[in-house]
């Protein structure tokens, strides 16, 4: 399979990035404006979740400065699991936190590889050539 998936990877790497991202800034717009049945948070600790995953995701998506973007939304997720999650269960498909574990990391491999091929990063170094 590797043989002729492997040629599209850089495409396929920049899918992952760009779902990863969107999904993450949805679920800061559930917070910072109630969007998408979340409720609009007033809460400082919900209010700081909310902007990281909200521009942190933009920025993944696009692949601007992805991977610091990334390196934070990470920390973020394991900051989330262990304070909401680990407390009900020790793993993750008894507590809920399946998704903060994924994004956590996903969010540090994007991080380990930076905005990739197809994204605003690299359109800004092609330009600068």
């Amino acid at each position: 399979m590797e043989k002729w998936l492997g040629k599209y990877s850089s495409f396929f790497y920049a899918l992952l990035r760009f779902v990863a991202g969107v999904l993450f800034a949805c679920h800061g717009a559930q917070k910072l404006f109630g969007a998408f049945g979340g409720q609009k948070q007033a809460e400082t600790l919900f209010l700081v979740a909310g902007t990281i995953e909200f521009f942190g995701g933009v920025l993944i998506a696009i692949g601007l400065l992805a991977g610091y973007a990334a390196f934070i939304a990470s920390g973020q997720m394991a900051v989330a699991y262990f304070m909401q999650h680990y407390p009900k269960a020790f793993w993750p498909i008894l507590n809920g936190g399946e998704p903060a574990v994924l994004y956590c990391f996903i969010f540090l491999y994007i991080a380990s590889v930076g905005s990739g091929a197809l994204s605003v990063d690299a359109l800004i170094a092609k330009s600068r050539r």
